[in-house]
């Protein structure tokens, strides 16, 4: 397979992951502003998963086009990611429709746990396969950023049983962190 076919079957799963999720908001019963209120929180984990895909697939695309090549393992790997991925949109639908009730909460964030070792993973993979010397190894450097999402994310999960408040404090901080898109990539590809 080539990198060109990882990258489109990818972005067809991400764009069904995106549909799936807004197909699960649903027409408020009611004309009015105050029809929407109990839409709410379903609405706002809607926008904050959509967030969080959009910054996986944001860097997926700069990772995968700073790759060469891909092999059996890249494959897998890429596969696993989407798996976890595939999982968003029923971790979204059940903390909205739960109103943060703690066991949602704390699956929603088992879910971006996932999401992030298998992206970190695939990271791994690639550039073991070009090189620590490669331009994705050398834009990589020290993953400060992946680091901190993901014990923000394994420290939101037993939180949610704390306060579900403080773990969706927590997964909102991450996206925030990654919403300012990871320039590493792109200003290695840029030297070119």
């Amino acid at each position: 397979m080539t990198k060109g076919r990882l990258e489109a079957f990818s972005d067809g799963v991400i764009a069904i992951i995106i549909t799936i999720m807004v197909l699960e908001l649903k027409v408020p019963h009611g004309s009015d502003l105050h029809a929407l209120r109990p839409l709410l929180p379903v609405f706002l984990s809607y926008v904050l998963s959509f967030v969080f895909i959009a910054i996986y697939w944001n860097n997926h695309h700069h990772m995968l086009h700073a790759a060469e090549r891909i092999n059996g393992n890249i494959l897998w790997a890429n596969t696993h990611l989407l798996f976890w991925l595939s999982l968003v949109p029923f971790a979204t639908a059940w903390i909205g429709e739960s109103h943060l009730a703690p066991l949602p909460t704390a699956t929603y964030g088992v879910v971006m746990v996932g999401a992030a070792i298998a992206y970190t993973i695939l990271q791994i993979l690639i550039v073991r396969h070009h090189g620590k010397d490669h331009k994705l190894g050398r834009a990589i450097g020290k993953n400060t950023k992946e680091r901190a999402s993901l014990a923000l994310y394994v420290a939101a999960v037993p939180l949610a049983f704390v306060s579900s408040w403080v773990s969706v404090g927590i997964y909102v901080a991450v996206a925030l962190i990654w919403f300012v898109p990871d320039r590493r990539i792109e200003s290695v590809l840029n030297l070119r």
